[in-house]
């Protein structure tokens, strides 16, 4: 069975749907907060113009998600599956980010647990790349059971922590809850 990178998943907290081309306004909206992106190895990412190529990228990558509290039905982040290798069983999340109001745990933790457990019904390792100076993300990978491997290089021509989860030690419980 193919890998479906654009489910519609759903959570208590969060619903993750794919990305299209008129989600722009909103996310962007979301993402012009430079709080976000200080530690990103991308620090200028709210600029739209920086932005734009970002968006451009997830619509083209066929595996992006806009992120909406359930609650409000508004949007408050992104995120994305990417470089599945099917002949190794493994395939990226990230890209993502969340409006600060909804920075704490809880929703990073559910939508992170939304795309594992649809993962693993296709690989059995999922990988996270995550800048060197951003430090939140790398607690936030820990919090969740993500493993840190040695440096390697990223999609950006620069080196990135490396985490990742396999679906053996996620069906044990080393999974976000």
């Amino acid at each position: 069975m193919p890998f479906e990178l654009q489910p519609t998943l759903r959570g208590e907290l969060v619903e993750l749907r794919p990305l299209n081309a008129d989600d722009w306004d909103v996310l962007y909206a979301v993402a012009s907060d430079p709080v976000i992106w200080e530690q990103h190895p991308e620090p200028d990412r709210y600029r739209a113009d920086v932005f734009c190529r970002f968006f451009q990228g997830a619509l083209d990558s066929g595996g992006a998600f806009v992120v909406l509290d359930r609650d409000t039905g508004k949007v408050i982040g992104s995120s994305r599956y990417f470089g599945y290798d099917e002949t190794h069983r493994e395939i990226e999340i990230g890209w993502t980010f969340l409006a600060r109001s909804h920075w704490g745990g809880r929703y990073n933790t559910e939508m992170k647990h939304l795309m594992l457990r649809h993962a693993f019904r296709f690989v059995d390792t999922v990988l996270f790349f995550v800048g060197p100076q951003n430090v939140r993300s790398q607690k936030s990978m820990e919090r969740i059971g993500g493993i840190r491997s040695a440096r390697r290089p990223d999609h950006h021509d620069g080196n990135s922590v490396v985490f990742s989860i396999d679906a053996a030690s996620y069906a044990r419980g080393a999974s976000p809850s």
